[in-house]
């Protein structure tokens, strides 16, 4: 005797079911991003998961949970960053935020990346769970 289980269509996938975070939300979200860049390692490591994974361009590439503070510490402290071409969305607990960004520093030529961060909802705080940077020639 076969059992057969019922399979969803795609279009009862959660994950089809994306949309905007509130207006609220997406202002903490944005702020916590804004400071990831310019606050130091301290405020980063705050507002990040224990175990989150971390892409930046090589070195020092893909950084996972105590890893990424070690490779932080000389790229954390930006004086400003401009997050251009932002766009936010949420499945349940989890926002992704993608951005263009142009961040400076003294003595450095600015910095220009595509990044993503994902945070999730977690106990009625947000936590980043992932950031990748692709560098922009």
């Amino acid at each position: 005797m076969t059992l057969s289980v019922p399979q969803k269509t795609t279009l009862e996938h959660a994950a089809n079911k994306i949309g905007k975070p509130s207006p609220t939300d997406q202002e903490i979200l944005w702020d916590m991003e804004e400071r990831f860049w310019t606050s130091g390692s301290d405020n980063a490591r705050a507002t990040t998961a224990e175990n989150a994974i971390m892409i930046f361009p090589y070195p020092p590439g893909i950084l996972q949970g105590d890893q990424i503070w070690h490779g932080l510490k000389r790229r954390t402290g930006w004086r400003s960053v401009a997050m251009t071409g932002r766009r936010a969305t949420q499945c349940g607990g989890i926002v992704i935020l993608s951005y263009h960004a142009s961040a400076e520093k003294p003595d450095l030529p600015i910095y220009e990346a595509l990044c993503a961060s994902t945070y999730l909802n977690d106990a009625g705080g947000w936590l980043r769970t992932s950031h990748q940077q692709t560098l922009v020639v």
